[in-house]
């Protein structure tokens, strides 16, 4: 892995990429391939490779390199393809600012504060876990409270049980990940309790690491009490009613040291907040075109910093086109405005990209707000008019939906507005 800096940090880059995890490390190449010719990551860690080197579980790269990989297999093959195209990466390093002129702010370890001057900017800073704080459990604030990223990193890099009886709150595929570590490595996890009334990962996940170890899954339940002064003793649990409230009456306690917490990540966007550009309030992420350029010239965006993703494979394709694009911008080849804006219909929680061009071929990601089985992805003008349907077998909020659109698909629309629904087949047309 990449854990030093250049041997001389230039004055100026064509790219500079904040974050080196997969995102940034394949929008680096992509840059380099498409005009960028001097290109420079930068990466908080103490290592490039990101949250992927924590992940030593398998179920990698099936998308991306047709084989299924580890974490840190995939991680490695995403540094060396860096190394390769003679990349800067700078490690243990921070981005404190950039500015209006896209000049980047570094702290380093080793030359302290340092300004580079930019051409274009990628930003893929990834994503962070909500912690107990983010849903206000009451009770007491003892040790043995993690998230599951903690505990992952933990038990994989530094060989450290968190405990002996564990409660996972929350169906994120980390957490469920974690339930089957945990499990491998002698403690007894009493069960995964999630306040939805279906699961939040990948089925998958749901049948390799709870189903295949006899691990309870209860849903439409959360903890609603933790217990104990200087280690987690236990922590009470409650079913929830049709509005998400819990049934006190209904609850039960169970006896644990180790809570582990996964509900969901954050986009790790303070950078974003700081550069003032335009957020869609649903992902929580930039808004970007179909290059995945942000609301402000040069900027653009990729991964987990953008919106959350299933699969690290669709991370990096994304990263591609952010790359490509950035790489085109410095080049002055960068394709001409997109001139359709993308808006969420019935049952889509968003779509990423927001706006595509009718003139080139699109990958648009997006994630349906409940389950539904036998359904139909559609196309249609603000008054309903069709323009592309495709039948899907179900749809789960927690898997994205990817959707290609080619310009032949969107050869007899002629607006400005293409909204995007999921649909019960029983109710089309209506």
């Amino acid at each position: 892995m990449i854990t030093a800096a250049p041997r001389h940090l230039r004055a100026s880059y064509d790219v500079v990429i904040v974050g080196g995890g997969p995102a940034g490390l394949e929008a680096a190449v992509a840059a380099r391939d498409n005009g960028a010719a001097h290109v420079l990551v930068v990466d908080r860690d103490q290592e490039a490779g990101g949250i992927l080197l924590q992940c030593i579980h398998s179920g990698f790269g099936l998308h991306r390199f047709g084989e299924e990989l580890t974490g840190p297999e995939y991680a490695q093959r995403v540094v060396a393809s860096t190394l390769e195209h003679d990349i800067d990466v700078i490690a243990d390093a921070y981005v404190l600012d950039i500015d209006e002129r896209r000049r980047v702010k570094l702290m380093t370890t080793q030359a302290g504060v340092s300004l580079v001057e930019a051409r274009a900017v990628v930003l893929a800073m990834g994503a962070r876990e909500r912690t107990r704080a983010a849903i206000r459990i009451p009770g007491t604030r003892p040790a043995g409270i993690f998230t599951a990223g903690l505990a992952q990193r933990l038990v994989n890099l530094y060989g450290l049980l968190p405990g002996r009886r564990a409660v996972i709150l929350g169906s994120g595929d980390i957490g469920l990940i974690m339930a089957r570590r945990l499990t491998l490595e002698g403690i007894e996890v009493a069960g995964v309790f999630e306040i939805m009334p279906y699961a939040n990962g990948l089925n998958r996940n749901i049948v390799q690491c709870l189903h295949d170890f006899d691990i309870p899954l209860h849903l439409s339940t959360t903890v609603v009490e933790i217990r104990g002064q200087n280690r987690v003793e236990g922590v009470t649990v409650a079913p929830l009613d049709e509005t998400l409230q819990p049934r006190l009456d209904r609850a039960w306690d169970i006896p644990c040291d180790t809570l582990l917490v996964s509900i969901g990540l954050i986009p790790e966007n303070e950078l974003s907040q700081q550069m003032r550009l335009r957020f869609d309030s649903a992902t929580r992420g930039p808004v970007v075109s179909s290059a995945m350029e942000c609301s402000r010239d040069g900027i653009f965006a990729c991964g987990n910093v953008v919106h959350i993703h299933d699969l690290v494979d669709f991370v990096s394709a994304e990263a591609m086109v952010a790359g490509r694009s950035a790489g085109q911008y410095v080049a002055g080849t960068l394709p001409r405005p997109d001139n359709v804006q993308l808006q969420p219909g019935a049952n889509v929680a968003y779509c990423v990209p927001h706006t595509i061009s009718t003139e080139r071929e699109h990958t648009v990601y997006l994630r349906a707000r409940k389950p539904l089985d036998a359904c139909t992805l559609q196309l249609t003008e603000p008054d309903g008019t069709p323009v592309y349907a495709r039948k899907l077998r179900y749809v789960f909020p927690a898997e994205m939906v990817n959707l290609k659109l080619r310009p032949a698909i969107l050869q007899n629309f002629h607006g400005s507005i293409l909204r995007v629904n999921i649909v019960e087949r029983a109710t089309e047309g209506e």
